[in-house]
């Protein structure tokens, strides 16, 4: 009887997601379906999608009718009818471990999105969080971004973005388990490949070779500090990753990130230098099967524990896996799809070590309302292993 609860639970959400049926912004401007861009399901991009993106939110074969206001001034770029959607995630929980606990869990997520051109090359994004894991998490995503800078393949992003989106995007995954070798904590650092501040060049060279670099901050999205800065010390951090892309069913990369951080706060002269460094690849059988794979070492100079708050290790190691399988049997016009997930991460850092295999499948109620159920086993301590069964939703209207 312990989890009968549940199943009648989702019984009920299969019900009230039913009722869900709306089109987000970018489809109800240029009047198309979700499925030009993602596949299997939103919000996972498929190539036309990733190349409408990098493009500044613009088809290039297809202009939306009467998208800026006429003003009378060649130089007022003024959305006529100013695109916004929403996206909704929530789920019912059960973990598998001690009094193997059901939660409800609906909202987990409510953000309100906006994007789009301000001019032939100009383009913005950004995205507010109303609600995430219960609290108002204010903004992540925002940026200005230039399409093809001085007239060449060059691309421009300033502003506030996840430091591994030249890799794979975790906010375009399918599951609810994350990507971890992005997420990675070791000790008080704040060096991960999250979200951060900064300016990023993208650019792209006739042989399917694509560059990336970005410059950041280092110290993620924190509340602006007494001086006016949002950076903690001096120093700012470089990633930069070569992609190369072979044929139309693979691509290769190497990405390398350095940079430095005061963990003392300039309290003392504790401070820590690191770099990331490591291979990706990309897979892909048709528009059927894709897998996708991240290896990434990492290395610090210096760890703080939090719990000490004191230098205790020097020259500490890291190194993560992250290995993703998506099955989609029909393609883009599929109704359900599977994903498989592994998370591997082995560290000097106990704290840090995270080992994780994952099964989710998903089903198209519509192109924007998605259901999924999902179980991940987490078997970091085999003395302590824990398992968590999700059933939910996302929409986007």
């Amino acid at each position: 009887m312990k989890y009968s609860r549940f199943f009648i639970t989702i019984v009920l959400a299969l019900f009230i997601s039913e009722q869900a049926n709306a089109i987000p912004a970018f489809a109800r401007k240029y009047g198309i379906s979700c499925m030009t861009c993602h596949a299997p399901a939103a919000p996972k991009l498929k190539a036309y999608g990733d190349t409408f993106a990098g493009s500044g939110f613009k088809l290039t074969d297809y202009q939306s009718p009467r998208y800026f206001q006429d003003a009378g001034d060649d130089k007022l770029s003024l959305i006529r009818n100013f695109p916004i959607a929403v996206r909704m995630d929530g789920y019912i929980q059960a973990g598998f471990s001690g009094d193997g606990q059901v939660d409800m869990s609906a909202p987990y997520l409510l953000k309100l999105m906006s994007g789009g051109q301000l001019s032939e090359k100009l383009a913005y994004y950004f995205y507010f969080y109303m609600d995430e894991h219960g609290e108002i998490a204010g903004v992540e995503d925002a940026y200005l971004m230039y399409d093809n800078l001085f007239g060449t393949e060059l691309d421009i992003y300033m502003g506030q973005f996840q430091v591994s989106d030249p890799l794979f995007k975790r906010e375009l995954r399918l599951t609810f388990e994350d990507y971890h070798v992005y997420t990675t904590q070791v000790g008080i650092s704040d060096f991960n490949l999250k979200y951060d501040k900064g300016i990023m060049l993208t650019y792209s060279l006739p042989t399917s070779t694509d560059i990336m670099f970005e410059v950041v901050n280092g110290n993620g999205i924190p509340e602006l500090g007494n001086d006016a800065f949002f950076d903690k010390d001096p120093y700012k951090n470089y990633l930069g990753r070569i992609n190369q892309g072979i044929g139309d069913f693979m691509s290769i990369g190497v990405m390398g990130y350095v940079g430095k951080e005061d963990l003392a706060r300039g309290l003392s002269s504790a401070v820590n230098q690191a770099w990331f460094v490591g291979p990706d690849a990309s897979f892909s059988y048709s528009d059927k099967l894709e897998m996708n794979v991240q290896y990434i070492l990492r290395h610090d100079s210096e760890v703080i524990l939090p719990e000490f708050g004191s230098p205790i290790r020097e020259d500490l190691y890291t190194q993560g896996l992250m290995g993703e399988i998506v099955y989609s049997p029909q393609g883009d016009k599929s109704d359900w799809f599977a994903v498989g997930l592994y998370n591997w991460i082995e560290s000097q850092y106990d704290a840090a070590d995270y080992h994780s295999a994952t099964l989710h499948v998903g089903y198209l109620l519509r192109r924007n309302v998605r259901l999924g159920l999902e179980y991940t086993q987490v078997f970091t301590d085999p003395t302590d292993m824990f398992g968590r069964l999700s059933f939910g939703f996302v929409a986007g209207f």
